[in-house]
């Protein structure tokens, strides 16, 4: 009885749940795939910061696997495709695996994305974009992009799972290549309706200052460098 009546209110629970995210999704995102991706990878991470990499089944995104990617984090300004899906390569006639998501931008929107991503990286928000492309011959289509943070192998986000879905303007032919992206907007979604418990407490924690010891300035071929003493401290002069 009492197992019975816990399996119904987490059906409750999760009912409820499901439609505050649906609610929550219809005002934030356009395109369906990013909606049910968004959808999955919230069941995925429950209440964490991120899931993780090997979490993610894409037996279980089958029917939008085509419109989704994976970027790995190599620095500030290289988010390198490591998987991209048969539609965005199709859409953009190109092949993306391998290259930099930052790449492609005109130079403001990509000094904008890398702050964004940054941000994303560092506090574990949900990422939205919505962008322009010109193309060849039949003006412009617009795109929205969703990124989700993934931990790997070490305890930070390093890992983002995405979407990439036409949302309005003309489809393209398979032998056309997309011109220079045009960002609209970016926003950020915070899952849990804030920023996520673990950054708000690291973010209360005052750092700790490291003791300053006496340091001296060496210059070797024009550049400065500053040593500090290490080791015991030093011996005082004994007293008379």
């Amino acid at each position: 009885m009492g197992s019975c009546t816990s399996a119904a209110l987490r059906g409750v629970l999760w009912g409820a749940r499901a439609a505050l995210v649906a609610d929550g999704l219809e005002l934030q995102m356009k395109s369906k795939t990013c909606q049910t991706l968004y959808a999955y990878w919230n069941d995925v991470r429950q209440n964490r910061l991120a899931p993780r990499r090997f979490e993610i089944e894409p037996s279980r995104i089958a029917p939008i696997l085509s419109e989704t990617f994976i970027l790995e984090r190599l620095d500030a300004d290289t988010f390198r495709f490591r998987l991209a899906g048969t539609r965005i390569c199709e859409e953009f006639g190109t092949e993306f695996r391998g290259t930099n998501f930052l790449d492609g931008w005109a130079p403001d929107d990509r000094i904008s994305l890398m702050r964004h991503m940054e941000s994303l990286t560092r506090q574990g928000g949900v990422g939205v974009l919505t962008f322009d492309v010109k193309t060849p011959a039949y003006g412009l289509a617009s795109f929205e992009c969703l990124l989700l943070p993934l931990i790997h192998t070490r305890d930070t986000i390093d890992r983002f799972l995405g979407a990439l879905s036409r949302i309005d303007g003309p489809q393209t032919r398979p032998d056309d290549r997309l011109a220079m992206r045009r960002l609209l907007s970016s926003e950020v979604i915070w899952p849990d309706g804030r920023p996520h418990t673990l950054i708000a407490s690291q973010q209360r924690q005052i750092p700790i200052m490291p003791h300053v010891r006496n340091a001296r300035i060496v210059r070797v071929d024009r550049r400065q460098f500053r040593v500090y003493e290490g080791g015991l401290a030093k011996s005082e002069a004994p007293e008379s």
